[in-house]
């Protein structure tokens, strides 16, 4: 082992790839460097309207590469020598159909324009027929619930139901799809030349969390429940998985041609993949009793438990138990709210449009000022906004809204849900209306915190990463005193890399267990929030109304 020995932790997210160099030894992130998927960020492929979120593999490809090399370039000199494991971390569910040598079928020139051939973002959610069929067929499945450690609600975020709705709408695709592979496990087979999907190594992480993966069952559901759900997904399954493997192992070592490609040293570790949420939360130093809640356009509230508090006892209404999928040797418990930062940027869009639309027309102005008018507007408005929100009492607004603005996934996912706000006057303001929106998405948070405590999940602290916690002292003080607790932010700006960069550590041997990396390699704590009492108070009252609300609204909001 060479002296302070280095780790590369690489972030998937939405919109970019995150690389981060880190020395095991003290958890000093020395280099970072990011990089934006161009296609996604034009807008190719996805359409909003119809909630179809798709991204194409050299988008990961072009900005990983890219990423990487502009880590390194900040490196000292023969640092990149230091480097021996690298860990990956993405979005999730995040599936994507492929041929029999494990190759996403957009890079075939007959499919590289289609949609239905791209890796499916989390958040589309044109599967929400499928998951309902699925829920049916598994909840009067005489033999076993298999959404039973899933929550016992199956989402259309999720992996059989983005599968079936595309081979159901892409006879082309259903036909050329030998397989189908998750963005986390995808990534490693590709860096270790392992893309065979018979032979590459699975992330417990996404499997047990998105496609109903459980060793009580012998892995995936068998192919005769699949069968009831719809006949096309008949023989699918002996063409997938029945092992996993948890991300604190290697999943092979990196090729010659790709660290040629991204300027590494061949030969090193690679650890098996895991959803950035649950990377997160290691590298944010999630512990029996600590909720670790990423907060992004979605949140992630991520906890771990001994097997002896939780055994085979099922918690409905989460988005999953599994064993070893955070820290391995616990269960890993997920929950989250479906929209978070997404609504701030709805409100955003909707107080932009008329600026953009306007200012298009100014001919006062040349082109090039009136793109830079609308580019310091947006800039400034949810700003501005925060500033004139954070004025207003929490008793002043007479406003109260729901935070379901892209369905709900904890308590009780239901993809159906719609947002909704309430006691709007002649007087509201569009900073009230922001306040109550940011209100909404804590009592949401509240929501989730009921629901573990409900089931005698033990919440000692909120941890809080992500762009928001770093970002919005105002969103972070209204959840402080939401909930009545405080919220500890983490220091690190990169904390899912991070994590991934502890489990590289653990699967190139360089420390033996993920609680010891995150000892040696934890980042610490930038910021507590501290509730304020009176507010809280007033919004325990607050929180009754908004439940109050939701269950008045639930099964309306469905329909519309």
């Amino acid at each position: 082992m060479a002296e302070n020995p280095l780790v590369l932790g690489l972030d998937f997210g939405t919109d970019s790839v995150r690389s981060v160099v880190v020395d095991s030894s003290t958890g000093e992130e020395i280099a970072k460097g990011v990089s934006e998927y161009t296609r996604w960020k034009e807008g190719k492929y996805s359409n909003p309207a119809k909630n179809r979120f798709r991204q194409h593999p050299l988008d990961y490809l072009e900005a990983m590469v890219s990423s990487v090399k502009d880590t390194l370039t900040k490196l000292p000199s023969k640092a990149v020598f230091k480097i021996d494991g690298i860990g990956i971390d993405t979005t999730g569910s995040t599936p994507c159909p492929v041929d029999r040598e494990g190759r996403p079928l957009a890079l075939n020139p007959r499919f590289s324009d289609n949609p239905n051939a791209m890796f499916i973002l989390w958040k589309d959610h044109t599967a929400v027929q499928e998951a309902e069929e699925i829920n049916r067929a598994a909840h009067i499945w005489k033999y076993e619930d298999y959404t039973r450690f899933s929550g016992g609600a199956y989402s259309s975020e999720w992996f059989w139901s983005k599968i079936l709705h595309v081979i159901r709408e892409d006879s082309e695709v259903r036909e050329s799809a030998w397989s189908w592979v998750e963005h986390c496990d995808w990534i490693p087979a590709l860096l270790t030349g392992t893309t065979d999907p018979s032979l590459m190594k699975r992330s417990r992480c996404a499997a047990g969390h998105k496609a109903m993966w459980h060793a009580l069952w012998g892995g995936l559901p068998p192919e005769e429940f699949l069968k009831t759900i719809d006949p096309l997904l008949k023989g699918l399954r002996e063409r997938l998985y029945s092992k996993t493997a948890t991300s604190d192992t290697s999943a092979g070592r990196l090729t010659e041609e790709w660290a040629e490609k991204m300027g590494l040293k061949p030969g090193i570790a690679v650890a098996v993949g895991a959803i950035d949420a649950h990377a997160g939360a290691v590298g944010g130093g999630v512990r029996e009793g600590v909720l670790s809640k990423v907060m992004g356009t979605s949140t992630c509230d991520m906890l771990v438990a001994p097997y002896s508090k939780i055994g085979n006892t099922c918690i409905q209404g989460i988005s999953g138990q599994v064993d070893g999928s955070i820290v391995p040797g616990m269960i890993g418990l997920e929950a989250g709210q479906a929209a978070f930062g997404d609504i701030y940027a709805w409100y955003r869009e909707i107080l932009s449009w008329p600026l953009k639309t306007l200012y298009k027309g100014l001919t006062c102005l040349s082109p090039k000022e009136r793109e830079a008018l609308t580019d310091e507007s947006e800039k400034k408005l949810l700003p501005t906004l925060e500033k004139e929100a954070e004025r207003i009492s929490p008793k002043e607004t007479h406003l109260l809204a729901l935070d379901w603005f892209n369905g709900r996934r904890t308590p009780y996912g239901d993809q159906n849900l719609k947002g909704a706000i309430m006691g709007l006057r002649l007087g509201t303001t569009a900073p009230a209306i922001y306040r109550a929106l940011v209100e909404a998405t804590a009592f949401g948070a509240k929501a989730i915190l009921d629901h573990f405590s409900k089931h005698r999940i033990r919440i000692d602290e909120v941890v809080a990463l992500g762009g928001i916690a770093k970002k919005s002292s105002f969103v972070m003080q209204v959840m402080s005193d939401v909930l009545g607790m405080p919220i500890s932010v983490v220091a690190s700006e990169e904390t899912c890399a991070l994590g991934s960069a502890m489990y590289a550590a653990v699967a190139s041997g360089i420390y033996p267990t993920v609680p010891e990396a995150q000892n040696r390699m934890g980042g610490g704590i930038d910021k507590i929030y501290h509730p304020d009492k009176n507010k809280s108070k007033t919004y325990n009252e607050f929180y009754r109304k908004y439940r109050n609300f939701g269950r008045l609204l639930e099964e309306r909001l469905k329909k519309l």
